[in-house]
């Protein structure tokens, strides 16, 4: 096994027991079932509008073909729990990942120094930029539906990026200095994005793709990124020395 396996196998099997923590539960759940809510409520407002906008789309008017139908409604859930997905990661990353920071830090790495180089201006700018993007990106993946392999292929590699866009900045805010998350993030930017990947079949599975997912992604971000800091100031201090 390579280094790099070892290091997202090791961050989720460390996140596993976190996961199932009272305080960690406690304070992730609200927002996770907040963006699950909001975008049920929004669901039933707007779906005979947009399955209708959507019918149009294919092609089709009053009296569609049933296939019409069907594929809008399909695809009118698909928008529907990816927003729902994306929402709950940027409430997980920038309301409740500072409780995630400090349990995983006191657990498995008590004398990491703090150097506080993430603002929570920072981590709102980065939750913002990361759904700005992703959410056109799989949008446009929307046609693959015809070839359902290539289309879930494409939504997990979506998702594996922007989850590892979305935790990054928050796993190391507290810990590392600005310069540090700089580093952090672009030598170690293959793993972050091979932990998200290994993490991105949860997103298929209904309802633990919106209540477990944001928050098991968000501790074994932590982790991975946490322990690739360590290592790095291991490192550097092993040179100076």
């Amino acid at each position: 096994m390579s280094d790099a396996s070892r290091a997202i196998a090791g961050a989720m099997r460390r996140a596993l027991p976190i996961l199932f923590t009272a305080r960690v539960i406690g304070l992730a759940t609200l927002p996770v079932l907040g963006a699950a809510l909001a975008w049920a409520v929004i669901a039933v407002a707007a779906w005979d509008p947009l399955t209708g906008r959507l019918v149009h789309l294919l092609g089709g008017t009053d009296d569609a073909a049933l296939w019409r139908r069907i594929t809008a409604d399909v695809v009118a859930v698909l928008m529907f729990a990816a927003l729902a997905i994306a929402t709950a990661l940027a409430a997980i990353a920038v309301l409740t990942m500072p409780v995630i920071v400090k349990t995983v830090a006191a657990r498995h790495y008590p004398n990491l120094a703090a150097r506080r180089g993430g603002t929570f201006a920072g981590s709102t700018r980065n939750a913002i930029v990361a759904l700005l993007v992703f959410v056109p990106l799989w949008l446009l993946t929307l046609p693959l539906l015809a070839l359902p392999p290539l289309y879930v292929a494409a939504s997990l590699l979506l998702n594996a990026w922007l989850s590892q866009r979305m935790f990054r900045y928050d796993a190391l805010a507290e810990h590392a200095s600005g310069d540090e998350i700089a580093a952090v993030v672009r030598e170690r930017k293959t793993r972050l994005l091979l932990l998200g990947l290994a993490l991105s079949p949860l997103s298929l599975v209904p309802l633990v793709n919106i209540l477990v997912l944001p928050i098991y992604a968000g501790i074994a971000f932590t982790e991975l990124c946490l322990g690739e800091l360590a290592s790095r100031r291991e490192r550097a201090a092993a040179v100076a020395g």
